[in-house]
């Protein structure tokens, strides 16, 4: 018969296998070999249903696996059973049946790479001969008449993280120690990663791919528990590592000590064994004596500036801001104890219920994520709940100031966890937060709300004041439209929207002469003119004339550079520093800017054969607190620096950048404001031009940038103007004056408007 039942009494067959017989490792299974006195054994871990191939034949499949050798790189192969063989097997062969085949054919397995078994399969028929012996390894409850199959789950044999070997595919347990939410790979693929330990005290760190989001681990917190099937293990820098292959599949569970066994997984179909429940509930047991889980979520009511905090929230709205970072307005029931940064951006824009929207505005809070996170912030639904993790609390304020506002971010990269995950409503973190949702009184908010809309309906001017020209009347933007060029108007409108929205980049460089903008050059740049420059040692025969004293060292370091400093005098005699001008070579950035914040201003420059020189127009000429001072390369004509001495000798030198500019021939690129306001007032829109050194907003160009106090100012009044989130019928009035303007070139004819004699309000 070659299906045969062996009875195991005392451990012993009843039938002994042929003598001539000899047992075979599959690691020594190869095609072309002559294997005819060879059986193969191992323990049945998966079977198929049976079926009929495309000529009648009956065909059968299981999966063995190689006990004796289990961290031998390949431990299971598959055994293709056929014809009438295939009917008996399929009657009788159970899961966890100890099967022996002799008389197979060994073929290369075309699903080797899928599957991540063996390179070769096992023909099995009884016209070529097979014979196979099975050891029943459970009393049956089915006679051998029957002719269906009995579906039973795998039983998977599961390594321990000490016993993984390099090359090999396993399953395993682990409880999670360290990891990172899913976030968009360099390809089209998400990665996860995450670090396992379990009671053998070994570390696995497992990197994880998938096109399909869903198909990773869902893994919400340290401590969680999960169970892996065909994953790869690999040895990288001497330590073990896993990685996903075809096949993997995961199971996630909570890992906390009496909360239900409930696999997280996004799969229909797997297995799930008593064995492995109490598996899970021994893990527990022990992770929470070994492992030190997340601490409790934080809730915004308790969020301190400067903080780095995982928030459990509700989506309820959210926009793109620009192509590196994207708006989510979240919510946990609580308040943020410190007024939060409101991203500016326009109502059209963002996406959310705008009747909720409005109900929380003054529960909600603006997260802005950033580079990689951007594509699944993307994808969230509004409404959703989230873990958004390592979110930083960001102090916006001055220097050894209280706090006025934070800003919420969740930066690029995936360091410290950093990343966004997406809970289910049967979580139970999401079902106490739902509940305690519910419970808000949302009434205040509505009150709040609707007074301030009516508030601001009725307000007209009292965000600007108009500096002149009071005898103008207001007209309308659509009489403005159908009006020449050019032309003074007066009038009452409302901010729909402005650009840029980072203000930072509103500043420009500006030269009056040529009328040339220009970008204001990274600081880097400067850094770079300052390193060249430093390859020139100073000349010591330049040192200390007759309107300035020089000092000359070595620094310490490898570079050993040559920094030359000269103080400029006056009348003979050295000034104190807070009114002295002094020049400097071979100094890095950060030496310029320590020296800036003692002395009255800092030219950098460098030695030539006959005098000093100041660098090139690229750099800054004149460092001056926290200013830098360019110059227009088209329109200045550099005279030598000793020209200074002009103004040593005044009676009262006041080292003022305009004065300085003028004696050594630089044409000053003045700091200035670049935007556009899209102006409404119900009959027609406008863009409108801000060109502004420091009316407008009261604030100096020239500062902003350097000066995160003045940053906040100017983001506020903007806000205050334009408030983020608002319908057009909630913005507020504002009075101004504008002037239209032609421009000409050989192909068309443009008229253009721009902001004058307007200033914020300083209540504002």
């Amino acid at each position: 018969m070659p299906v045969q039942l062996l009875k195991i009494i005392k451990d012993q067959s009843e039938i002994p296998l042929p003598r001539h017989l000899q047992k075979e490792h599959l690691k020594h299974l190869q095609e072309g070999c002559d294997h005819t006195n060879k059986y193969i054994q191992g323990i049945v871990v998966l079977s198929y249903p049976l079926t009929k191939l495309g000529d009648g034949t009956d065909f059968f499949k299981i999966v063995l696996q190689d006990l004796d050798d289990l961290c031998s790189r390949i431990s299971s192969i598959n055994v293709l059973i056929h014809g009438k063989m295939a009917q008996d097997c399929a009657k009788v062969i159970r899961h966890g049946d100890t099967f022996i085949v002799a008389g197979f054919k060994v073929v290369e397995s075309p699903t080797a790479r899928e599957d991540g078994r063996h390179c070769c399969h096992l023909e099995v028929s009884e016209e070529a001969g097979s014979t196979i012996y099975y050891i029943d390894t459970k009393p049956r409850t089915t006679t051998a008449s029957e002719t269906t199959s009995i579906a039973i789950a795998p039983q998977y044999v599961y390594t321990p993280l000490n016993c993984l070997k390099d090359g090999t595919i396993v399953n395993l347990y682990g409880v999670v120690k360290f990891f990172k939410p899913p976030y968009v790979s360099k390809g089209t693929d998400y990665c996860s990663v995450v670090t396992l330990v379990d009671p053998s005290n070994v570390k696995l760190t497992c990197t994880l791919f998938n096109g399909n989001l869903d198909s990773l681990p869902k893994i919400y917190k340290i401590g969680d528990i999960v169970r892996f099937h065909r994953i790869k293990i690999r040895q990288y820098n001497g330590q073990m590592q896993g990685i996903t292959g075809a096949g993997f599949a995961s199971l996630t569970f909570d890992g906390t000590v009496g909360a239900p066994v409930v696999p997280r997984t996004s799969s229909r179909a797997y297995t799930f064994t008593d064995e492995e429940h109490k598996a899970i509930e021994e893990l527990r047991v022990w992770a929470a004596s070994n492992v030190s889980t997340s601490g409790p979520a934080v809730k915004l009511s308790s969020v301190q500036p400067m903080l780095f905090f995982d928030l459990t929230c509700q989506l309820v709205g959210k926009a793109k801001v620009d192509g590196s970072s994207f708006l989510l307005k979240v919510w946990d029931g609580t308040k943020c104890p410190y007024p939060s940064w409101k991203v500016p951006v326009e109502a059209k824009d963002l996406e959310g219920e705008k009747v909720l929207l409005r109900q929380l505005r003054h529960l909600t809070v603006d997260i802005l994520v950033y580079d990689n996170h951007v594509q699944l912030a993307t994808s969230l639904k509004i409404g959703s709940f989230l873990r958004i993790y390592s979110i930083h609390a960001k102090q916006a304020s001055a220097d050894n100031e209280a706090v006025s506002h934070i800003e919420f971010h969740l930066h690029g990269g995936t360091c410290y966890g950093r990343g966004i995950g997406i809970l289910p409503e049967n979580n139970l973190d999401v079902k106490e937060l739902k509940a305690f949702l519910e419970s808000v009184d949302l009434a205040d908010g509505q009150n709040m709300e609707s007074m301030t809309s009516v508030e601001l309906d009725g307000t007209s001017g009292d965000f600007t004041v108009l500096t002149d020209h009071q005898d103008l009347n207001n007209t309308e933007l659509r009489t403005i439209m159908n009006s020449t060029a050019p032309q003074q108007y007066r009038i009452r409108a409302k901010l729909r929207t402005y650009k840029p929205q980072k203000l930072h980049q509103s500043v420009k460089l500006h030269c009056s002469k040529c009328n040339s903008l220009q970008e204001v050059p990274d600081g880097d740049d400067f850094d770079f003119i300052l390193q060249d420059s430093a390859i020139t040692a100073p000349n010591p025969e330049l040192q200390n004339t007759s309107w300035y004293d020089s000092v000359m060292w070595t620094t310490q370091d490898q570079k050993r550079r040559k920094i030359a400093i000269h103080f400029v005098r006056h009348d003979e005699l050295l000034q104190q520093p807070e009114h002295t001008l002094l020049m400097m070579e071979g100094g890095t950035l950060k030496e310029f800017w320590k020296l800036t914040k003692r002395f009255k201003c800092v030219i950098p420059v460098k030695s030539t054969e006959d005098d000093l020189e100041l660098l090139d127009l690229s750099a800054p000429f004149l460092l001056q607190g926290n200013v830098k001072y360019y110059g227009c390369k088209q329109c200045s004509a550099p005279k030598p620096v000793k020209n200074l001495r002009f103004i040593a000798a005044e009676e009262h030198p006041s080292w003022e950048p305009t004065e300085i500019a003028q004696v050594l021939g630089i044409e000053l690129l003045q700091y200035v404001f670049i935007m556009k306001f899209t102006l409404v007032d119900g009959t027609g829109a406008i863009n409108a031009y801000l060109f502004d050194y420091e009316k407008f907003f009261q604030i100096p160009a020239s500062e902003i940038l350097t000066n995160s106090f003045l940053q906040e100012k100017m983001q506020m009044t903007m806000n205050t103007l334009c408030p983020p989130g608002r319908k057009l019928g909630d913005l507020p009035w504002l009075e101004c004056f504008i002037k239209s303007y032609n421009v000409r070139d050989a192909k068309k004819h443009q008229v253009y408007y721009q902001i004058f004699d307007t200033t914020v309000a300083e209540d504002v």
